[in-house]
């Protein structure tokens, strides 16, 4: 599907994943409609864009209500990109009620809502396409991260079925999956230093990565170095060792030094 002229609803537009995204849709002349919690960083980052035609809907996704609102005041879209997302790490039991709920509704419970409003308009012209900001962490289980597992683990199920549903009927369904990304994600908001030998990739490449499965029409695209993508299979077909892996020394000093500079940011 070609970019230039449509419409594309970003959602967590202004995080350092979401600008990156927001940059490469509007060089290719995409018309972005740009959401996020912060009404005045939206309407800064709409009016750095190139091109023409990009409108803001702020919006605090973990609000009951909040998603369906969104798609009902953006209206017909022709893309989407499900990219908000809150940080899940952390023992359970540190997890509030309100807290859990609001990171099953952004992560996973947001995404499906939005897919399910905006796909009838989809559907009524035969084409559009939808992109889920997903993780290698729906992937491979690792300590300290139950809550942003389930909800990565479930997001890729759901958006692989939507695609079975979809694709016949002319509408693209993607999932954009990075591993360790260097000045966003995880890492960057956590200030927690990246496990060492496993590499990093950057925004810049999970917005080419979005751009990618938007004009090829990719079920998956992963954004992560090669020993990141290999642990990621293995995880994928052998859990029970990946997780005794990941739960050693190493993998739980990360985990922790993770969880920690998040727990403000649940």
């Amino acid at each position: 599907m070609e970019l230039a002229g449509h419409k594309a609803l970003l959602t967590g537009a202004t995080g350092g994943l979401g600008r990156a995204i927001a940059a490469a849709l509007a060089e290719r002349g995409a018309k972005l409609v740009l959401s996020g919690r912060k009404a005045e960083a939206l309407e800064a980052l709409a009016g750095e864009l190139p091109g023409e035609g990009h409108s803001t809907v702020p919006s605090d996704l973990a609000e009951p209500g909040a998603a369906e609102k969104l798609a009902a005041e953006v209206g017909s879209v022709d893309i989407l990109i499900a990219n908000a997302g809150l940080p899940g790490t952390g023992r359970l039991p540190d997890y509030s009620s309100e807290q859990l709920t609001g990171t099953l509704r952004v992560n996973l419970e947001a995404p499906i809502l939005l897919a399910r409003a905006l796909e009838p308009a989809m559907l009524e012209k035969g084409a559009g396409h939808m992109v889920f900001i997903s993780s290698l962490s729906g992937k491979s289980a690792t300590p300290l991260s139950s809550i942003y597992n389930a909800t990565k683990f479930g997001l890729r199920g759901f958006a692989l079925g939507l695609r079975a549903d979809l694709d016949p009927k002319g509408i693209g369904v993607s999932l954009v999956s990075p591993g360790t990304i260097r000045e966003a994600g995880m890492y960057s908001d956590s200030g927690a230093p990246p496990i060492p030998g496993l590499g990093t990739g950057t925004p810049q490449q999970v917005a080419a990565a979005v751009v990618k499965a938007i004009e090829k029409n990719k079920v998956e695209v992963t954004v992560a170095p090669p020993q990141q993508r290999l642990l990621a299979h293995f995880a994928l077909t052998s859990p029970g060792i990946s997780v005794k892996i990941a739960s050693g020394d190493a993998g739980q000093k990360a985990a922790a030094a993770v969880a920690d500079g998040q727990s403000d940011k649940r």
